[in-house]
């Protein structure tokens, strides 16, 4: 027998699921995440899954993790100290950056510049020169090079990042340089551009190859670190890490290339969600992965998910393919509180976290929180995690009792007003990458998940109008399951900057052949089969003059079949669905990717007995909850024993060890073949 273990690492929780590939059978676990290093959890989690499988730690063929480990070190600005290799009269170039300023009107007047992750001071210039075309124009001087490294040495820097001009092009510069940065740095870790993003734009390559190097000493240390640790108690399996685009990288190039990992985590839930969807049959889904800390939003359209070519953490926006997660600090963490300035209630972006936690967790928490306003309007039972884990009611009633005292209202009106809150910022994330990326929410299925999200997918999704809201198997550990059902993933890039009447459909597919050949030898150094590989491409398109692209998808027998002009006629069509226009210009091809992929996980779902539609047997005792305006007569489920086909009337809450569903008034949930409650508005 062997086994694959998804593990998903989150502010409060570490999540763990593990499956049997051969029978499919599965076991879930949560632990409390562990912030000061996040392997502690991680192996406390591993230790108690296989006790509950029956296996040892040796009987885990792949071991597939996604972290948040470089998120957060841009975040905390908790990075390593670069120093970057310039060619010469290029020293500023991560101060000058790009004219951009966030906000609305006049937001420059107030917006600190944030601080580059190279700073100047760490920055030296080099001689030589590649030009526009890839040829040398002038040559490198190896003593000028010392001398500029021996003052990055003197600087003291952690890490080396080189980005020379016209790189993408040519990178015979940068490997030189690698090599004297070796000799004179030895141990220091190296970011050369042209490996990093071979694409033209000096800033973005530079900003993402910095970015690289600050978060690699960090990456790397974790990384190795759990894999030592997994060694220890005998875990012999493959460690794999989730990419931000939502596939899976290595251990050993993940400590290479970490700057693939900036969107790790909410990556998880997105696959997760796939997988689910896909069994279910149902292929339009915006996602709601809802934590203890923020809540993660995505689409998922004709079963593919949305992806982007840019990767935004805080500040920091790199040329990194990414999953589109929009991200929101509304969680069962996020405080509630009452502004003396305004006398307006607020809810979020502060969170409780894992420590101390909501105040209904008794881990010393005393700020009211939105997991403290669903305890009080009876929405979450007083026992979570299977019966293990007990919730303080009592406590929870005098936190949000403060909010109620601060706006003269009562206490359940004041809890309610809380969850309103919370559930309109999930709605607004929701619009973003729905209505304004112009999609209609009419037209998909809402899917809830992480710890919090079965409590407010049904009033979200009534919100957006999106139906069915989808409480997927086992929600509060979907992420772990996005680990542990994607597969191997790489890519690379090149720039071509052509107008379309300059290049043929003979040009482009030698150019997809050559990067098809780089990017299945990649996979295959990575011990995946050549027959198992399969390879996408994509084109970047834009107007002549535009300064951003659009990407579309692209293989060489399309190639053939619609040549130049097909893929012209598919950028005009999608850009007027983006942006409601076209122009006049003609259209240029700026870059070319392949993206190489594994064999994907055959994993069979498994169906539940059918039921004759009436859920009694699974009831576990009558209940009340407090809704519209009033308390209203309710029933717990335990959702181990519902039955396919079973119906459920609303208001009704459905338990399980992982996470708990909310079935509002005048709605109804429906079980599928595989377990998942459909939830949608009573007739």
């Amino acid at each position: 027998m062997s086994y694959r273990l998804g593990v998903d690492v989150g502010g409060t929780f570490t999540d763990l699921l593990l499956f049997n590939q051969q029978s499919g059978q599965f076991w879930r676990h949560k632990t409390p995440s562990t912030p000061h290093d996040s392997s502690e959890g991680i192996l406390e989690g591993v230790r108690a899954i296989c006790d509950k499988a029956g296996i040892s730690p040796d009987g885990i063929e792949y071991f597939l993790h996604g972290t948040t480990v470089a998120t957060n070190a841009v975040l905390e600005g908790k990075g390593a100290r670069v120093g970057l290799v310039t060619t010469e009269g290029y020293r500023q170039v991560m101060q000058i950056a790009r004219s951009f300023v966030p906000g609305g009107l006049a937001g420059w007047i107030v917006w600190p510049k944030p601080e580059p992750l190279a700073k100047l001071e760490d920055t030296v210039e080099i001689k030589g020169r590649i030009n526009a075309q890839g040829e040398e124009d002038r040559p490198i001087d190896d003593d000028d090079i010392r001398a500029q490294l021996t003052l990055l040495k003197d600087q003291n820097v952690e890490a080396v990042t080189v980005s020379l001009i016209n790189a993408y092009l040519n990178g015979a510069h940068e490997l030189r340089v690698a090599e004297l940065v070796a000799e004179i740095l030895p141990g220091v870790p190296i970011s050369l551009s042209h490996q990093v993003l071979p694409e033209m734009q000096e800033y973005e390559r530079t900003l993402t190859t910095v970015a690289n190097a600050s978060v690699r000493p960090v990456v790397g240390r974790y990384v190795r670190n759990l894999r030592d640790r997994l060694e220890q108690i005998g875990m012999r399996g493959r460690l794999s890490l989730l990419r931000s685009d939502g596939g899976l990288m290595s251990s050993h190039k993940a400590e290479e290339h970490p700057v693939s990992l900036l969107m790790s985590g909410p990556a998880g839930g997105v696959t997760g969600a796939l997988w689910v969807a896909r069994n279910s049959g149902i292929p339009n889904i915006l996602t709601l992965d809802v934590g203890g800390t923020s809540t993660d939003v995505a689409l998922i359209e004709n079963g593919e998910p949305r992806r982007v070519r840019t990767t935004e953490v805080a500040h920091l926006s790199v040329r990194a393919s990414s999953l589109d997660v929009k991200t929101v600090g509304a969680g069962g963490g996020s405080i509630a509180y009452v502004p003396e300035l305004t006398g307006a209630l607020r809810v979020g972006p502060q969170s409780a976290g894992a420590v101390p936690g909501p105040v209904a967790y008794g881990k010393g928490g005393t700020l009211p929180t939105v997991t403290d306003a669903n305890v009080v309007l009876g929405y979450l039972p007083e026992n979570l995690l299977g019966g293990t884990f007990r919730l303080d009611r009592e406590g929870a009633k005098m936190a949000v009792q403060s909010i109620a005292d601060a706006l003269g209202i009562g206490l359940f009106e004041a809890a309610r007003g809380i969850i309103d809150i919370v559930n309109e910022n999930m709605f607004g994330a929701l619009r973003m990458i729905s209505v304004q990326q112009g999609y209609d929410p009419r037209e998909f299925a809402l899917m809830g998940f992480g710890g919090a999200g079965p409590l407010h997918v049904n009033a979200v999704a009534r919100l957006m109008g999106s139906y069915p809201a989808i409480s997927p198997v086992s929600p509060g550990v979907l992420c772990a399951l996005g680990d542990a059902t994607t597969r191997m993933r790489t890519e690379t890039a090149r720039s071509l900057s052509r107008l379309r009447s300059e290049v043929t459909t003979d040009e482009i597919i030698a150019i997809l052949s050559e990067m098809e050949a780089q990017v299945k030898a990649s996979l295959s150094d990575e011990g995946i089969a050549a027959s198992e590989i399969e390879v996408l491409f994509e084109i970047d398109v834009r107007y002549s003059g535009q300064a951003f692209e659009v990407p579309l998808t692209i293989n060489p027998d399309q190639m053939r079949r619609e040549g130049i002009d097909g893929i012209a006629a598919r950028f005009d069509t999608e850009h007027l669905r983006l942006f409601t226009f076209n122009m006049d210009s003609e259209q240029e091809l700026v870059n070319l990717r392949a993206i190489a992929m594994g064999r994907p996980l055959e994993l069979p779902a498994l169906q539940l007995p059918r039921g004759d539609g009436n859920p009694i047997a699974a009831k576990i005792r009558d209940h009340s909850l407090w809704m519209d305006g009033g308390p209203q007569d309710a029933a717990i489920y335990d959702r181990a024993l519902l039955k396919a086909g079973d119906v459920i009337q609303g208001p009704a809450i459905v338990v399980e060890m992982d996470s708990t569903t909310l079935i509002e008034t005048r709605h109804v949930a429906r079980v599928d073949d595989f377990g998942n409650l459909l939830i949608t508005p009573a007739q």
